[in-house]
């Protein structure tokens, strides 16, 4: 068992092939040697299965537990974005949302708005100043903006 395993496992797995054998000795072959072979080689099978078992529940217990970040400012920064945007003039709102949201490109937004491209153009820059002033200056607590 040496050969196959180390010091420590090898004198588990003996030990535990004899006991094997003592309980089946009445089963046993007239030549034990070949059944005490696959005894113990059945039993390291058994073993690394379950260190592989051990590995992968650890691996899974490790990956479930990995600390995840924390998406609270993002949350937050969210609700003070909505809130400002819906400060803005529905038009500008409308324009920064189809641009931004929608991702569509200034010509087709522009259609969506029922306005020519560079109307549009003018109306997104405007919305955009707008809305930066609103964040630049908001002191409205989380929750308490108006719609």
């Amino acid at each position: 068992m040496l050969r196959r395993t180390g010091e420590a496992q090898a004198e588990d797995v003996v030990a535990e092939t004899f006991t094997a054998a003592w309980r089946h000795i009445d089963r046993l072959p007239n030549d034990p040697l070949p059944w005490l072979y696959r005894t113990a080689r059945n039993r390291l099978s058994n073993d690394r299965r379950s260190v592989r078992r051990r590995e992968r529940l650890a691996d899974r217990l490790a990956a479930h537990h990995r600390a995840e970040p924390d998406h609270a400012p993002g949350v937050v920064e969210e609700v003070r974005l909505r809130a400002a945007l819906w400060r803005l003039p529905p038009g500008e709102r409308e324009a920064l949302m189809l641009i931004g949201w929608e991702g569509l490109d200034h010509r087709t937004a522009a259609y969506v708005a029922g306005c020519s491209a560079s109307a549009f153009k003018v109306r997104v820059h405007r919305a955009r100043k707008r809305l930066a002033g609103l964040l630049a200056n908001d002191n409205t607590p989380v929750g308490r903006a108006t719609r």
